[in-house]
């Protein structure tokens, strides 16, 4: 199993040398009181996440882990490489299966995957977009198998969240440890909502010179409310929900307390489903009738596309690697995790006869739910987990139970190694840009691969160390 911080029971990575003969020298009792009072001020501030289905109802903390996740230079410069090349790619691969659809009649994916995806927008079909771009925010997540290397898990393209718990966690740790600030050189995180406003300006149509954005949030009973009203406060636009919007003369106007005014960018927070009762759900009240309309006109952006979700379904996942080879002629930098599509007979019997061995998952599944950890499950949840994927085999996909890096983590019982993941978060505009590291996400019971908030997951502070000593540089 590969550790982040230890190469050995007795050798510690370089990039962790004085961050180790820091740690070493704190009592549990500090680091006890650091996390209580990271509680008190998370608490305070107002970062919660409601969960769907929760009886109880109640806004919980997403637990925050004190000791960091340390990444050097060098690795983050080939890590963002990749994230570059992968989110040129996807967004490459939808303005092509909307437009001329040369992937499909190449034969690298089956038309059928496409056009038959519940997730594919015929009324995007020919709409072209400012910059081409699709997916303006991507959250990619990596883990890092025990060969060492960096596997993407999944592409998050629709509206993929947590930026604001980066932001959150570095403002944290300094506040906690600022000592430890002046004796490394970690790279800032917290330009990121410039470059956001940047990347939303920039999908704005163009005849417009002084873009007006706002975010469209579902309203404060969703779960991650506190990131679109932070979001919203941060780039110092308007957070709106639904019926602060109106459509008129083609164009799409918000309500203010000087009269309408018109609206460029729509940075959305919910679903193509709810976005418009006239061109998708009839009983949404989240959405504004008659926006899609204006959208396919050019009268206004929604970021992330519509359609975009086409991309991020699991059973399109496979296939990235190829996108790249054919809109790019490049090898992947980063590689994908080997998965079975159950829709296709001879991945379907590999997978059911080795059900104890592998993780399956809902093609349309997020947040962690509606998985099985075979290692980790039991015979009767195995066999009817086999129910389900027999009943519909095209709705699931397999992956091998990879072996997460772990990191140190400070739980109950002291310091103690948690198997974690890596979200960074990737901007296309005119450009593609990030914020040097991500959101690390860490399964707080021990041995759990689950990673998910939802799940009990928690958070750390993710360091890019530059190497020459500023801690700026790198992008």
């Amino acid at each position: 199993m590969y550790d982040e911080m230890y190469a050995g029971p007795e050798a510690i990575r370089p990039h962790y040398h004085d961050y180790a003969r820091w740690l070493s020298a704190r009592a549990p009792d500090e680091l006890a009181r650091k996390r209580q009072e990271a509680d008190l001020l998370f608490r305070r501030v107002g970062i919660t996440f409601a969960v769907y289905g929760d009886e109880a109802g109640a806004e919980r903390l997403i637990p925050f882990d004190a000791l960091p996740r340390i990444i050097p230079a060098q690795e983050w410069t080939q890590l963002a490489a990749g994230l570059r090349q992968r989110a040129t790619a996807l967004n490459m691969f939808l303005h092509d299966i909307y437009h001329g659809q040369d992937i499909l009649r190449a034969g690298v994916i089956p038309a059928e995957v496409i056009l038959g995806n519940a997730d594919y927008r015929t009324l995007m079909q020919g709409v072209t977009l400012p910059n081409r771009v699709y997916a303006h925010i991507a959250g990619i997540d990596l883990v890092r198998h025990q060969d060492g290397a960096y596997y993407v898990l999944e592409d998050n393209l629709r509206t993929p969240s947590g930026v604001s718990y980066m932001l959150e966690n570095r403002k944290m740790m300094m506040r906690l440890f600022p000592e430890l600030f002046a004796r490394h050189a970690v790279a800032p995180v917290d330009h990121y909502p410039a470059l956001l406003l940047e990347t939303l300006q920039a999908a704005a149509p163009e005849d417009v010179a002084q873009p007006v954005v706002v975010v469209l949030t579902p309203g404060r009973y969703n779960s991650a409310y506190f990131e679109h009203a932070f979001l919203a406060q941060q780039m110092g636009v308007e957070l709106v929900e639904g019926p602060d919007l109106f459509v008129r003369d083609g164009w799409v106007w918000m309500r203010t307390t000087t009269g309408p005014q018109r609206v460029d960018v729509i940075y959305r927070r919910i679903d193509d489903d709810y976005l418009d009762p006239l061109s998708f759900r009839k009983d949404s009240v989240l959405g504004v009738p008659g926006l899609v309309e204006a959208y396919r006109a050019g009268r206004v952006a929604i970021t992330n596309a519509v359609g975009t979700g086409v991309a991020d379904d699991k059973s399109i996942y496979p296939y990235v690697p190829d996108m790249i080879r054919f809109y790019l002629s490049e090898e992947p930098i980063l590689q994908n995790v080997p998965t079975w599509l159950l829709r296709k007979p001879d991945d379907l019997k590999y997978v059911l006869d080795h059900l104890p061995e592998l993780v399956v998952k809902e093609v349309h599944g997020s947040g962690g739910y509606g998985m099985l950890i075979g290692p980790t499950s039991s015979r009767a949840e195995i066999d009817a987990y086999r129910q389900r994927i027999l009943a519909n085999p095209a709705e699931f996909i397999a992956q091998p139970t990879l072996s997460l890096s772990t990191c140190p983590t400070f739980v109950d019982s002291g310091v103690a190694p948690r198997h974690l993941d890596l979200r960074p978060f990737v901007l296309s505009g005119k450009e593609v840009v990030m914020v040097p590291g991500g959101l690390t996400r860490v399964a707080l019971k021990q041995g759990s691969l689950v990673v998910n908030s939802s799940q009990g997951g928690g958070t750390k502070d993710t360091w890019v160390l530059n190497g020459h000593g500023t801690g700026e540089g790198i992008c």
